[in-house]
């Protein structure tokens, strides 16, 4: 493990080291929460590294430093609005590759050939961000480890704010925020998992009907499993998920039970199609059934409905002749 080895480089070689074989590579190329760099190697180790090979390449991260400061030289000189955070050689020293940042985009190609005029190699200019500047100088987080990019982090995936949201954390930028000044990597590790169980809980703000009537959800706890209710009247209390869950399974209460001579039609007079939902109260429906059928039976055979009586929704046949209403004024 963290063997030394020469590898392919962009024209040229370069040295690196193993950082896990077998299973254990497999495991990490297979996924993470914050996501792996899953595609094959374009090019192959050539062969071990010598101690004569690891000599050179610490003689090489010492001039890397060098090579940073006279290109920030450079840069003064062209009165150029960009940092270099970084300078790396290649091992082979046929490369020089210099990290900047900048606000906007930088014409820097007086630039490269200064540069290239200095250190009689090839140059060239990277800029990245503010997060990556951070992974390739590392430091020490507010947990008191080394930056997670830095350290073991194979890839930077973006972070916004709807993950702090879904957390339910601060808001706060100084508490949610790493020594970038973006948002720290580590709020995505634990995001699918508060996702995943938020999905077993009642949406907060939504009105439930329980065994105690109507209440609304005012918090959940996806790590005690408990759910805070309160009523209509203001009562606060506190149910376990599992015991909320049993109770939201309970029909609820119809609001006027049918009796057979109030004329009131409840949830066992509707068609199978038109019951409501088991949360849903049912709201009395008025239907004349006695005093229709008493009608039905006093009128004639064949004869057709009378000439005053509304139909359908909106009135039927008001303002037809001979539909109007008694002691309604005569219409021109």
């Amino acid at each position: 493990m963290h063997a030394p080895i020469i590898v392919e480089a962009d024209r040229g070689e370069d040295l690196g080291r193993v950082n896990a074989v077998g299973e254990l590579a497999e495991r990490r190329c297979g996924g993470c929460a914050h996501g792996c760099g899953t595609d094959q190697p374009t090019r192959k180790a050539i062969r071990a590294a010598t101690a004569d090979d690891e000599r050179r390449a610490a003689d090489l991260r010492v001039q890397d430093e060098e090579a940073r400061r006279k290109a920030m030289e450079k840069v003064r000189a062209h009165a150029l609005v960009m940092k270099v955070s970084d300078a790396e050689w290649q091992w082979d020293r046929r490369k020089l590759t210099f990290y900047f940042t900048a606000e906007k985009r930088v014409d820097f190609r007086s630039l490269v050939r200064d540069l290239a005029a200095v250190f009689r190699t090839r140059i060239e200019l990277k800029q990245i961000g503010v997060r990556d500047e951070a992974k390739r100088l590392s430091g020490v987080g507010r947990c008191g480890r080394e930056y997670c990019s830095a350290s073991w982090l194979p890839d930077l995936r973006p972070v916004n704010l709807q993950i702090a949201k879904d957390q339910r954390l601060s808001l706060n930028p100084s508490q949610i925020s790493g020594a970038c000044g973006r948002l720290m990597c580590c709020l995505r590790y634990e995001h699918d998992f508060y996702i995943q169980a938020r999905k077993r809980f009642p949406k907060e703000g939504r009105i439930v009907v329980t065994a105690q009537g109507e209440e609304k959800v005012l918090a959940n706890d996806i790590f005690r499993e408990r759910v805070t209710l309160r009523s209509s009247e203001g009562d606060i209390r506190v149910v376990p998920l599992a015991e909320l869950g049993r109770q939201l399974r309970q029909p609820a209460p119809l609001a006027v039970e049918a009796e057979e001579d109030s004329g009131v039609a409840t949830a066992a007079d509707l068609h199978d199609d038109e019951v409501p939902d088991e949360t849903d109260v049912v709201a009395p429906v008025r239907a004349p059934i006695a005093e229709g059928a008493a009608r039905d039976a006093a009128r004639p055979e064949g004869a057709g409905r009378p000439s005053g009586r509304r139909r359908g929704r909106r009135g039927g046949r008001r303002g037809r002749p001979g539909g109007d209403a008694p002691g309604s004024p005569p219409r021109e």
